[in-house]
């Protein structure tokens, strides 16, 4: 789902795990209501919190509806983790022994529309020699496999820090919040797809922003963090500009 697209900030909003659909045609992957409803399923709270974002920001928001138990869009095509048959502890029945037919096709109907989707919308902004930023949004389970998280939220990057780092200050700067500094997650080439195929390969400013789910799981919450990333992100895209015209 495209929303807003002729937004005219510089920032563009993808998420990857927006929603916990699943095609018909498969069922429930053998996966309880219970369990499609979890984190395994979906970034939690992250949909509204990208539109309302989206709408402060007049920017354009790319974000993915399917769950990511039938296909990861944020994981490299092929690897174990793309259509797992395991996630966290949950099996998950609908993802064994898979033919490459049917992995081909979830690469075509899910993976590949959102993905030409976001290239398609930064083809257009380099052809209009218009400024781009991507904004990778994902929410995090507060407990992991029995491990509580203390962050509130992280930045997230691979190669190039500068967005996360300048974000990470601010955010820092906002009262009582824990800041990860990759973490819960980092990027890399072997199980991330987003960030380093748009991100660093078009050599873009980008970050991946974590919110942790039981802060956005109401709308109160959704509205806190959306106006905090919109006060923000443009600052953070500022200085970094800045720095590099100094």
């Amino acid at each position: 789902m495209v929303h807003n697209a002729s937004g005219h900030s510089p920032l563009l909003i993808v998420a990857d795990h927006a929603g916990n659909l699943i095609p018909r045609a498969l069922g429930t992957l053998g996966v309880s209501d219970s369990e499609r409803a979890r984190h395994i399923g979906w970034d939690i709270g992250i949909a509204p919190v990208c539109r309302r974002l989206a709408d402060a920001l007049d920017a354009c928001l790319i974000q993915q509806n399917y769950s990511r138990l039938v296909i990861d869009c944020n994981r490299p095509p092929g690897s174990d983790t793309s259509m797992p048959t395991v996630s966290e502890l949950t099996p998950i029945p609908g993802n064994e022994n898979l033919s490459e037919a049917d992995k081909a096709a979830r690469i075509a109907g899910i993976f590949q529309p959102y993905h030409t989707a976001i290239a398609a919308e930064l083809d257009r902004r380099k052809h209009g020699n218009l400024p781009v930023a991507l904004i990778a949004m994902h929410s995090f389970t507060p407990v992991y496999k029995g491990v509580a998280r203390p962050w509130h939220a992280g930045v997230l990057y691979n190669r190039d820090a500068r967005f996360a780092q300048r974000l990470r200050l601010l955010l820092e700067q906002e009262t009582h919040l824990v800041i990860g500094d990759n973490e819960p997650y980092s990027v890399d080439d072997f199980t991330d797809h987003t960030i380093p195929v748009h991100g660093e390969r078009r050599a873009l400013h980008h970050i991946a922003v974590e919110i942790r789910q039981d802060l956005i799981t109401g709308e109160s919450g959704q509205i806190e963090w959306a106006e905090r990333l919109a006060r923000l992100l443009p600052l953070a895209y500022r200085e970094i500009l800045a720095a590099e015209t100094a």
